[in-house]
């Protein structure tokens, strides 16, 4: 088989194992916490966000190998994290009234995203 067909399919076989994370950990923290912003969806973005920032700093540090980091980052995080959703559930609290919420939603999600993603970062020139 030609490596670029198994690389297609690690990375299907990664994001199949991150939609389901993503989806299960949503349905955990909303099922424990009720709140105007989306905590699920902030939680699972920001720690994506972490794991990505931690995958480009152990590939441009820690030489880790180019595949691993597409299969990863391309499959699992891309399947894990979710801008649409984002996107949509601030729409959402536009439209029922809740401005300042959504107007929350979007600065904690940005702020805390970034950072995250820079901590793994820093925490990959560390190791």
């Amino acid at each position: 088989m030609e490596p670029a067909v198994i690389l297609m399919l690690a990375v299907s076989a990664a994001a199949a194992l991150g939609a389901p994370a993503r989806y299960l950990l949503d349905k955990a923290i909303a099922g424990r916490r009720a709140s105007a912003l989306p905590i699920g969806t902030m939680t699972i973005n920001v720690t994506g966000a972490f794991v990505l920032g931690l995958l480009t700093g152990l590939a441009l540090h820690d030489g880790m190998p180019k595949d691993v980091v597409t299969i990863a980052g391309t499959g699992f995080c891309g399947a894990y994290t979710t801008f649409s959703t984002f996107s949509y559930e601030t729409m959402r609290l536009v439209e029922d009234g809740s401005v300042i919420e959504a107007t929350w939603n979007a600065a904690i999600s940005l702020a805390a995203g970034m950072a995250a993603a820079a901590a793994g970062l820093g925490l990959a020139l560390i190791m």
